[in-house]
């Protein structure tokens, strides 16, 4: 379980770093597609990827 949530927070962070650093299909992105990959094989959609849907709705209010 304890592992799960780490691969979650992991996966998170890749992503948050790729997202400011605004890098598109650079090494970072592709990593962190990888880390999604495999968060979902192991865990499908708990928590940590509801609130990251949270955060991808208001990112894309906040540019609309």
């Amino acid at each position: 379980m304890r592992s799960h949530r780490f691969l979650a927070m992991l996966a998170a962070t890749v992503l948050t770093v790729g997202v400011l650093s605004g890098c598109e299909q650079g090494p970072m992105e592709k990593a962190g597609k990888k880390v999604d990959k495999a968060v979902d094989a192991l865990s499908g959609k708990g928590p940590a990827e509801k609130a990251g849907e949270r955060i991808d709705k208001a990112v894309d209010q906040i540019k609309k």
